[in-house]
């Protein structure tokens, strides 16, 4: 797989997914990941084990997450160079989306 058919697949990317890449710019457990995309939405967004797994797997085989280690029944994970791409890809987008909104006065 490369890097174009990777974006295809994942741009625009799924609240879910940029919320996991975003916490996987610092080395993380599954539970962290969950605690910490609750911190970050301010308890809007609470991620259920089923989704979270499911979205790491998927991330993984697509090459943006690697796992950096596994202790006491723990596997750790991290973004990788492509998953830090796509995700200042997506920030980019988002923020074009918020420029417009505010050239049209609605924010």
């Amino acid at each position: 797989m490369n890097f174009e058919s990777v974006k295809k697949r994942f741009l625009p990317m799924t609240e879910t997914a940029f919320y996991v890449l975003l916490c996987l710019l610092e080395e993380r457990h599954g539970y962290a990941i969950m605690q910490e995309v609750e911190r970050l939405t301010d308890g809007r967004m609470s991620l259920g084990a089923g989704t979270l797994y499911g979205t790491l797997g998927k991330m993984e085989k697509a090459g943006l997450i690697r796992t950096t280690k596994e202790e006491a029944r723990r596997k750790y994970y991290r973004v990788t160079e492509w998953g830090e791409n796509l995700i200042r890809e997506e920030a980019n987008r988002l923020k074009q989306l918020v420029t417009h909104a505010e050239i049209k006065e609605i924010l």
